[in-house]
Protein backbone atom coordinates (compact mmCIF):
# COMPACT_ATOMS: atom_id res chain seq x y z
CA UNK A 1 0.00 0.00 0.00
CA UNK A 2 3.10 2.62 0.92
CA UNK A 3 4.78 2.28 -2.71
CA UNK A 4 1.48 2.67 -4.41
CA UNK A 5 0.64 5.98 -2.19
CA UNK A 6 4.77 7.03 -2.86
CA UNK A 7 3.66 6.38 -6.82
CA UNK A 8 0.64 8.18 -7.35
CA UNK A 9 1.92 11.19 -4.39
CA UNK A 10 4.74 11.48 -7.71
CA UNK A 11 2.32 11.14 -10.80
CA UNK A 12 0.03 13.90 -9.40
CA UNK A 13 3.47 16.26 -8.77
CA UNK A 14 3.92 15.53 -11.72
CA UNK A 15 0.89 16.50 -13.39
CA UNK A 16 0.91 19.06 -11.30
CA UNK A 17 3.70 20.80 -11.51
CA UNK A 18 4.59 20.68 -7.75
CA UNK A 19 1.97 20.85 -5.18
CA UNK A 20 1.10 24.70 -4.95
CA UNK A 21 -1.77 24.44 -6.70
CA UNK A 22 -3.29 21.53 -5.48
CA UNK A 23 -6.08 20.50 -2.68
CA UNK A 24 -6.67 16.75 -1.99
CA UNK A 25 -10.52 15.98 -0.69
CA UNK A 26 -10.28 12.65 0.65
CA UNK A 27 -14.39 10.60 0.17
CA UNK A 28 -15.05 9.78 4.25
CA UNK A 29 -14.52 7.24 5.68
CA UNK A 30 -11.57 5.36 3.77
CA UNK A 31 -10.72 7.92 1.24
CA UNK A 32 -10.24 10.23 4.11
CA UNK A 33 -7.16 8.64 5.15
CA UNK A 34 -5.82 8.11 1.93
CA UNK A 35 -5.90 11.90 1.06
CA UNK A 36 -4.14 12.57 4.51
CA UNK A 37 -1.95 9.72 3.37
CA UNK A 38 -1.05 11.19 0.13
CA UNK A 39 -1.06 14.80 1.40
CA UNK A 40 1.74 13.60 3.82
CA UNK A 41 4.03 11.68 1.58
CA UNK A 42 3.77 15.08 -0.66
CA UNK A 43 5.15 16.65 1.77
CA UNK A 44 7.66 14.84 2.31
CA UNK A 45 8.71 14.77 -1.27
CA UNK A 46 8.31 18.33 -2.08
CA UNK A 47 8.58 20.15 1.77
CA UNK A 48 5.83 21.82 1.41
CA UNK A 49 2.47 21.93 3.01
CA UNK A 50 0.03 20.35 1.05
CA UNK A 51 -4.17 21.66 1.14
CA UNK A 52 -6.18 18.22 2.03
CA UNK A 53 -9.50 18.13 3.85
CA UNK A 54 -12.87 15.94 3.05
CA UNK A 55 -16.15 16.52 1.03
CA UNK A 56 -18.81 14.36 2.54
CA UNK A 57 -21.27 13.03 -0.48
CA UNK A 58 -24.09 11.60 1.53
CA UNK A 59 -26.65 13.73 0.63
CA UNK A 60 -25.77 13.67 -2.97
CA UNK A 61 -25.76 9.76 -3.68
CA UNK A 62 -28.64 8.36 -6.14
CA UNK A 63 -29.29 6.04 -3.73
CA UNK A 64 -30.00 7.44 -0.51
CA UNK A 65 -33.74 5.62 -0.50
CA UNK A 66 -32.10 2.50 -1.02
CA UNK A 67 -30.07 2.28 2.14
CA UNK A 68 -30.03 3.07 5.73
CA UNK A 69 -29.84 6.30 6.65
CA UNK A 70 -26.56 7.48 7.67
CA UNK A 71 -24.80 9.89 9.39
CA UNK A 72 -23.49 12.70 7.78
CA UNK A 73 -19.37 13.19 7.78
CA UNK A 74 -17.70 15.96 8.07
CA UNK A 75 -16.24 18.30 5.04
CA UNK A 76 -13.55 20.27 5.71
CA UNK A 77 -12.39 22.71 3.23
CA UNK A 78 -8.44 23.66 3.89
CA UNK A 79 -8.14 27.59 3.95
CA UNK A 80 -7.16 28.29 0.18
CA UNK A 81 -10.38 26.86 -0.42
CA UNK A 82 -11.12 25.34 -4.33
CA UNK A 83 -11.57 28.33 -6.33
CA UNK A 84 -9.03 28.34 -9.42
CA UNK A 85 -7.10 25.04 -7.75
CA UNK A 86 -6.56 21.59 -9.09
CA UNK A 87 -9.00 19.39 -6.89
CA UNK A 88 -7.87 15.79 -6.44
CA UNK A 89 -10.64 13.70 -5.15
CA UNK A 90 -9.64 10.86 -3.47
CA UNK A 91 -11.09 6.96 -2.44
CA UNK A 92 -10.44 3.97 -1.83
CA UNK A 93 -12.34 2.03 -4.44
CA UNK A 94 -13.40 3.17 -7.58
CA UNK A 95 -16.54 0.89 -8.57
CA UNK A 96 -19.74 1.83 -10.33
CA UNK A 97 -18.04 5.51 -10.04
CA UNK A 98 -21.40 6.45 -8.39
CA UNK A 99 -19.58 7.48 -5.71
CA UNK A 100 -17.11 10.50 -8.09
CA UNK A 101 -20.56 11.54 -9.80
CA UNK A 102 -21.88 12.46 -5.95
CA UNK A 103 -18.24 14.21 -5.28
CA UNK A 104 -18.39 16.16 -8.33
CA UNK A 105 -22.05 17.22 -7.61
CA UNK A 106 -21.03 18.21 -3.97
CA UNK A 107 -17.59 19.89 -4.97
CA UNK A 108 -19.77 21.97 -7.43
CA UNK A 109 -21.74 23.54 -4.47
CA UNK A 110 -18.35 24.55 -2.98
CA UNK A 111 -16.73 26.31 -5.84
CA UNK A 112 -15.10 26.39 -9.11
CA UNK A 113 -12.08 24.45 -9.34
CA UNK A 114 -9.22 24.94 -12.04
CA UNK A 115 -9.64 21.36 -12.86
CA UNK A 116 -11.25 18.41 -10.85
CA UNK A 117 -8.57 14.90 -11.06
CA UNK A 118 -9.56 11.51 -9.32
CA UNK A 119 -6.93 9.14 -7.28
CA UNK A 120 -7.94 5.75 -6.15
CA UNK A 121 -6.04 2.86 -4.49
CA UNK A 122 -7.88 0.12 -6.07
CA UNK A 123 -9.90 0.53 -9.48
CA UNK A 124 -12.06 -2.60 -9.66
CA UNK A 125 -13.98 -1.96 -12.99
CA UNK A 126 -17.94 -2.58 -13.59
CA UNK A 127 -18.15 1.17 -13.75
CA UNK A 128 -22.05 2.44 -14.63
CA UNK A 129 -21.00 5.82 -15.37
CA UNK A 130 -17.74 7.42 -17.58
CA UNK A 131 -15.75 8.25 -15.21
CA UNK A 132 -11.80 7.10 -15.20
CA UNK A 133 -9.05 7.60 -12.21
CA UNK A 134 -6.26 10.01 -13.08
CA UNK A 135 -4.36 7.78 -10.39
CA UNK A 136 -4.68 4.39 -9.69
CA UNK A 137 -2.85 2.51 -7.05
CA UNK A 138 -3.49 -0.79 -8.69
CA UNK A 139 -6.44 -2.19 -11.01
CA UNK A 140 -7.69 -5.36 -9.55
CA UNK A 141 -10.30 -6.77 -11.54
CA UNK A 142 -13.22 -8.58 -10.00
CA UNK A 143 -16.88 -10.53 -10.51
CA UNK A 144 -19.57 -8.59 -9.21
CA UNK A 145 -20.00 -11.03 -6.36
CA UNK A 146 -16.34 -10.39 -4.95
CA UNK A 147 -15.95 -7.52 -2.64
CA UNK A 148 -13.12 -5.47 -1.89
CA UNK A 149 -12.20 -4.63 1.82
CA UNK A 150 -9.35 -1.65 2.16
CA UNK A 151 -8.40 -1.29 5.40
CA UNK A 152 -6.01 1.02 7.41
CA UNK A 153 -4.35 1.50 10.26
CA UNK A 154 -5.55 4.06 11.66
CA UNK A 155 -9.26 2.61 11.15
CA UNK A 156 -8.96 -1.01 11.78
CA UNK A 157 -5.26 -1.45 12.96
CA UNK A 158 -3.59 -2.72 10.18
CA UNK A 159 -2.83 -1.86 6.25
CA UNK A 160 -4.28 -4.25 4.49
CA UNK A 161 -6.91 -4.76 1.00
CA UNK A 162 -8.23 -8.00 0.41
CA UNK A 163 -10.63 -9.85 -2.06
CA UNK A 164 -13.55 -11.38 -0.51
CA UNK A 165 -17.11 -13.54 -1.65
CA UNK A 166 -19.93 -12.42 -1.14
CA UNK A 167 -23.18 -10.68 -2.73
CA UNK A 168 -23.42 -7.02 -3.91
Amino acid sequence: MDRAITRISHEILERNSGSDSITLLGIPTRGAHLATRLAMKIEAIEGNPVQYGTLDITLHRDDLRMRPPRALMPTTIPTLGVENRNVILVDDVLFSGRTIRAALDALGEIGRPASVQLAVLIDRGHRQLPIRADYVGKNLPTSLAQIIKVQFTELDGLDAVTLEEGAL
